[in-house]
């Protein structure tokens, strides 16, 4: 269960690695067994960056309250607190064994138990992994270190156990194999295909967020293709299933069907978004040709997708209700797929038709998602090269304007002409409005002579 390693790499973040340390310290002193657990320990041995360091303890909430004045009970039930040291802060949880789960989601109770009890309900061999930073000593009773080591996904105890008693692990197991390049253990990834179907007595909400860490994290396309081996997506977002087989033009797609190309526009959001990509981008990435499979048509010369991008804003929006998005995220979403063949007119817009395009506040998600679509087809980059160059351009031009700058005149100007509101009103501004983005009309005095000419 022990094992004293050498050669393993030092742990990064000096500062909440010394508090976390200091916790374990303290808790320690005082007799208790006390060690970093979980994803802090996989990510050390994996070598890749972490975020927090969680620590298991044999200490009860209220030893430990006492222990460490400064913690404060987040998860009372669950035997959870909080403990912050020099600003960095520490889950602490008492080592616990988990009743009967009772909804797929959650146990039927919980009581305080042994390390032996803690890590056999834990989920993956690779989380279920202990640190002690006073002695060095890893423990690793499920065997994770060996896992990682080849490149495994394995659940702790029998999967087809682990999954029913909580099916969001099977969403979870795609995460962790995209994010960590990790194979699906055989029996593992039989017990999702059997298990697949409990997805749908998970509350939306949390499929939703579970769906959003997969899509904004490493490897997204691979997660995408794993979601369909499978078969998560047919419990979910069935929508996405069509995508396989349906056949695109060899011209503009040289990669392959609708699936293919989907699973590379999401892999390539890390060459068009710096970082981790929001949730609205990489959600409009997975289904930025959701329309294609219910447009499909073959016309004389080639296969078409008639208004795929509006049908396709639809489904979204419909999906997203689903999934119980909120509604700026479903918007976002809508606006993404309804525009986002909007490039490929971008040479031929008039310059006030451009400059409302490139001035909308959401254009760089927008360009980020076209520059995704480009480099997991066909890899011309033109538009997208276009639209940098004419933003550059205008704002070069227009130094002291935005690019779609409040209109000259209002209302009220054409009330003070004479006019009484009317329907009238509207075109008259649009049409003046125009000519401003056009450059045609520079200032204020030459927007009221023309709306003067205009009325007369």
């Amino acid at each position: 269960m022990c094992d004293q390693m050498t050669g393993l790499p030092p742990w990064p973040e000096v500062e909440a690695l010394w508090s976390a340390r200091e916790v374990v310290r303290r808790l320690q002193e005082r007799g208790h067994d006390a060690l970093f657990v979980g994803g802090a320990v996989r990510n050390w041995l994996m070598r890749v960056p972490l975020q927090d360091i969680d620590i298991a303890t044999s200490a009860e909430p209220d030893v430990v309250k006492t222990i460490l004045p400064a913690a404060r009970s987040v998860g009372a039930h669950f035997g959870v607190v909080l403990v912050t040291i020099d600003g960095h802060t520490h889950e602490v949880a008492t080592f616990r064994s988990e009743g009967s789960y009772i909804d797929r989601r959650r146990p039927g109770s919980v009581r305080y138990g042994t390390l032996e009890e803690d890590w056999r309900r834990r989920d993956f061999t690779i989380n279920a992994l202990y640190y002690d930073p006073i002695s060095g000593r890893v423990m690793d009773p499920a065997h994770g270190k060996t896992d990682i080591e080849r490149k495994l996904l394995r659940t702790v105890g029998p999967p087809q156990a682990r999954f029913e008693e909580d099916a969001l692990r099977l969403m979870r197991a795609v995460r962790f194999a995209a994010r960590y390049g990790l194979e699906i253990e055989d029996e593992t990834a039989a017990a999702i295909r059997n298990c697949a179907q409990y997805l749908g007595e998970i509350s939306a909400e949390r499929v939703a967020e579970e769906l959003i860490k997969i899509m904004t994290g490493p490897n997204p396309g691979r997660a995408m293709t794993l979601m369909s081996e499978l078969g998560l997506w047919a419990q979910i977002i069935p929508e996405i299933e069509p995508m396989h087989g349906c056949e695109q033009p060899d011209n503009f797609h040289p990669e392959g069907d609708v699936f293919v190309h989907t699973a590379l526009v999401l892999d390539k959001l890390k060459d068009s978004w710096p970082g981790e990509p929001p949730p609205e981008l990489a959600l409009a990435a997975l289904l930025h040709d959701i329309g294609k499979p219910p447009t499909f048509e073959v016309g004389e010369d080639r296969i078409r997708f008639p208004e795929h991008q509006s049908v396709g804003a639809e489904i979204a929006d419909a999906i997203g209700h689903r999934l119980r998005l909120s509604g700026r995220v479903r918007d976002e979403i809508h606006e993404l797929i309804a525009n986002h063949m909007r490039f490929m007119d971008a040479h031929r817009m008039k310059r006030s038709t451009l400059r409302r395009f490139l001035g909308r506040p959401d254009f760089d998600l927008h360009l980020a998602l076209h520059k995704a679509d480009c480099l997991g087809s066909h890899n011309k980059l033109d538009n997208y090269e276009y639209c940098i160059g004419m933003r550059k351009k205008i704002a070069e031009e227009d130094r002291e304007q935005a690019l779609v700058p409040k209109p000259l005149v209002s209302g009220d100007d054409l009330i003070e002409m004479g006019l009484k509101p009317g329907p009238a009103f509207g075109k008259l501004l649009s049409e003046v409005h125009e000519l401003q983005l056009e450059g045609e009309i520079k200032n204020r005095d030459e927007a009221l002579g023309w709306l003067k000419e205009r009325i007369k």
